[in-house]
């Protein structure tokens, strides 16, 4: 079978794609015929050494898969061959076939396009659980995201429209905001690049006060850091909820004492050790958002798809930051 390969440290020009074994499926697990794998901001970093996980070479990236299962390890149920999943796989989703353990699938409802579905996982369970789980979300609340036009943001902008908050979109582009508008954002701030000086921060700060409104941003989603961060951090309300997803522009250092002068919290996320703490919960905020999927309140974005042979681009284009909603690998 075809997979994409990272055999030596660095970039995605440094990918190769070549035919390999595939993988048997092991007690307990499933085999699984890749349909797509969605291309995420760890793709960009594991190949470079620079995750939190590095494994072994060669190993393929992606780290989000759909697929129909192929095959059934020894002791495994409640699965059948050819049902419909989404999996979360760390690494090894660029290739034609997947084994995983059976405990990490989720069920794909009939009349979702599998390619599609590719698309949910790690975006909007990520912005499921720092929304609900870590941000106490609540109806008519206003809530700032940051990298609104991304997949993790655009995820961040429809949530919590479906929970009945108002929504202000931060994005670097005209484009982008009216990408992030399309999705629901009830007002755009375009931002400038940074770095930034002392003055720049200090009027970026300004135009998300603006934005947001006297009282401030009940939640602020960052997920972008690096200079954005503070300016978003002054713009948050009494009590606010500053929610750290990640940083691709770096990692803000924060003036602690304007978390005493608004009484707020900054609160991390990192949904992948949430999924490994408490699955059970994980997998009803999964459930929860194929409901929100069906009732037509969430719709992931796939701005573009490539084939396996040019996953490369596509994280490349990711590590850029030049992608608008998802980007997608589909293997036939």
């Amino acid at each position: 079978m075809k997979a994409v390969l990272s055999k030596e440290v660095g970039g995605p020009d440094t990918l190769v794609v070549e035919e390999i074994d595939a993988p048997e499926a092991g007690p307990g697990q499933v085999l699984v015929d890749v349909a797509a794998c969605a291309i995420n901001f760890p793709d960009t970093l594991i190949i470079r050494d620079l995750y939190q996980f590095k494994p072994p070479r060669p190993f393929a990236p992606g780290g989000e898969i759909s697929g129909t299962i192929a095959a059934l390890g020894e002791g495994v149920t409640g699965w059948k061959v050819g049902d419909r999943v989404i999996c979360g796989v760390g690494n090894g989703g660029l290739q034609e076939q997947v084994a995983v353990d059976a405990g990490r699938l989720f069920r794909v409802p009939e009349g979702i396009d599998l390619v599609e579905a590719s698309a949910l996982l790690m975006t909007y369970g990520t912005t499921i659980h720092a929304l609900k789980d870590r941000g106490d979300i609540a109806e008519g609340e206003t809530v700032l995201v940051l990298g609104a036009a991304g997949g993790v943001g655009l995820s961040a902008v429809e949530l919590a429209k479906a929970y009945g908050c108002r929504v202000v979109a931060a994005v670097s582009t005209e484009e982008k905001g009216e990408v992030a508008t399309k999705a629901g954002a009830d007002a755009v701030v375009i931002y400038p690049h940074a770095p930034f000086d002392k003055d720049q921060s200090k009027a970026l700060a300004q135009q998300f006060k603006d934005a947001v409104g006297a009282e401030g941003a009940d939640i602020v989603y960052d997920i972008v850091g690096g200079d954005y961060s503070e300016p978003a951090l002054r713009s948050i309300a009494w009590e606010g909820r500053f929610l750290v997803v990640g940083f691709p522009a770096g990692i803000a250092k924060m003036p602690l004492n304007l978390t005493l002068l608004k009484s707020c919290d900054i609160r991390g996320v990192f949904w992948g050790a949430f999924t490994a703490r408490e699955p059970e919960r994980n997998a009803q905020n999964i459930a929860e958002l194929f409901d929100l999927w069906q009732a037509g309140k969430i719709s992931p974005l796939i701005s573009q798809t490539y084939s396996l042979d040019r996953a490369h681009e596509a994280i490349a284009k990711l590590e850029a930051r030049k992608a608008v909603g998802k980007l997608v690998v589909t293997m036939r």
